[in-house]
């Protein structure tokens, strides 16, 4: 991840050095991909805290059913 980010910070250094807008087009340009990259950054993270949510209540619809076979005594009956 730090190599990543190294390399898109030197990424966007070189781009605005030899960029051949303007500096306000330049910033502006700058402007609308910080934004668009913060944009994906939340999208990321709401789809991974959904992913989170729904295996958490998983794993408490999963456990629920143990504890009530056990209590009843049911798992490995067979009649």
């Amino acid at each position: 991840m730090r190599s990543f980010l190294f390399g898109l910070g030197l990424g966007i250094g070189l781009g605005v050095l030899f960029a051949p807008m303007s500096g306000e087009d330049t910033r502006e340009n700058l402007g609308e991909r910080a934004s668009d990259l913060a944009q994906s950054a939340r999208e990321s993270y709401e789809q991974g805290r959904e992913r989170i949510q729904r295996g958490v209540e998983q794993v408490r619809t999963t456990a629920g059913r143990a504890m009530n076979q056990v209590r009843t005594g049911t798992e490995g009956v067979n009649l």
